[in-house]
């Protein structure tokens, strides 16, 4: 089993990543990437080789799922597993993203001190065998 430690954080508010990023390192002690918007994500994830993207939902320009569909055309990204994070949880959305191939859905706003722990919780779940 692959150890989670790199993730690739994608979010269009620099808050939200900032928060996200603290919290994810210091509570977590995982190593992040930001990207402020899906393009972003998409010229850098193949170099920083994450072991998860997580990536909000709502952005301008390229939303998240047209994100996560981009980044799957990427070989060495194809099977990178994805949590979507987004503000508007209704279950026919939630289950558009699982249908897409995500790992899971996260709340925000989410509690930054558990945060690396709802992640990890995915993690094993997708993982378990």
């Amino acid at each position: 089993m692959t150890t989670l430690q790199r993730i690739l954080h994608v979010d269009d508010e620099p808050d939200i990543q900032e928060v996200a990023k603290m919290t994810l390192e210091l509570v977590g002690g995982f190593e992040v990437e930001s990207c402020g918007s899906g393009q972003e994500a998409l010229d850098k994830a193949p170099g920083f080789a994450p072991d998860l993207i997580l990536l909000d939902v709502m952005m301008p320009g390229m939303d998240g799922p047209t994100t996560f569909v981009e980044l799957r055309k990427i070989p060495e990204l194809a099977n990178t597993p994805v949590i979507f994070m987004t503000a508007k949880v209704q279950s026919h959305e939630i289950g558009q993203y699982l249908e897409l191939g995500a790992l899971g859905v996260i709340t925000k706003p989410f509690d930054p001190m558990t945060l690396g722990d709802q992640i990890k919780d995915l993690w094993a779940s997708d993982h378990s065998g």
